[in-house]
């Protein structure tokens, strides 16, 4: 009986501090799986520079019109240079682009812009006709609308302004800028950039290359691929640069230069 009880009281005890035990017990929490996913851009004033409301399309990308006549920008470039940059090497870069994207359905659905932004994510196999063709795409879209037939003089407003802190003049900021046109190697554009530091800086790409792709908010660009001036200028570029400034369309510009501050 004494042994009964004896097995009793150390069965309760064991049981009190199992309980005890079970209850002290805190395991440390799991960790969540962090996203492994990788972001292509943090600046999202880069996503969209084709136009002021919009990026540019790729799903499928489209020629824009032009908007204004082939004729119209005589007092610089003549209207068979015009139809010919317009609707055969545009049209190219265009085709070109689609065909590059048509196997792959996800890339069509992203923009230009996003394209170029990150263009590791775009297949080996044809990151190169991509980087080409929508650098070219988005560089002619982003031209037309900086010519008018309007256009021309000096710029007003606050760009004038800013050109004018910058560069200490129109004057001076134009012989810089027409400088690294002509000096730009072979084929490629020059452009007035907004840069990270939110300064106006004068940059040339070269090819088709945007300056998005190095950090930079295009804001006044001009293109010195021969097939821009070549049945007009023949092989004077640095006369073709000097008559541009007939057709800038100060206004754009002005636009432009504001969105790039924000």
């Amino acid at each position: 009986m004494i042994r009964f009880w004896r097995e009793t009281v150390i069965c309760v005890l064991t049981t009190i501090v199992l309980v005890i035990l079970l209850n002290s017990y805190n395991p440390l929490p799991i960790a969540e799986a962090q996203p492994t996913t990788t972001p292509t851009t943090t600046d999202k004033s880069l996503l969209s520079v084709a136009y002021p409301n919009r990026a540019l399309s790729a799903s499928p990308a489209q020629l824009p019109p032009l908007p204004y006549a082939y004729g119209a920008l005589t007092k610089a470039i003549d209207a068979e240079t015009m139809k010919l940059h317009h609707s055969a090497h545009h049209a190219a870069y265009v085709n070109n682009l689609n065909d590059a994207l048509k196997q792959y359905p996800e890339l069509q659905k992203r923009s230009v812009e996003s394209l170029l932004l990150d263009l590791n994510s775009v297949p080996e196999n044809i990151r190169t006709k991509v980087r080409n063709n929508a650098g070219g795409h988005l560089n002619h879209t982003i031209f037309w609308q900086l010519m008018s037939p309007q256009g021309g003089g000096e710029p007003t407003g606050a760009i004038a302004q800013e050109i004018n802190k910058t560069f200490g003049s129109f004057d001076a900021f134009k012989k810089e800028f027409n400088a690294a046109g002509a000096g730009r190697f072979g084929s490629g554009w020059v452009w007035l950039v907004r840069n990270p530091q939110n300064q106006l800086q004068i940059v040339t790409t070269a090819n088709q290359d945007n300056p998005i792709m190095d950090g930079f908010y295009p804001i006044l660009g001009n293109d010195v691929w021969e097939h821009a001036y070549y049945l007009k200028y023949r092989n004077r570029r640095a006369d073709y640069l000097n008559n541009w400034w007939n057709v800038v369309n100060w206004p754009q510009i002005n636009r432009r230069s504001q969105l790039s501050l924000q």
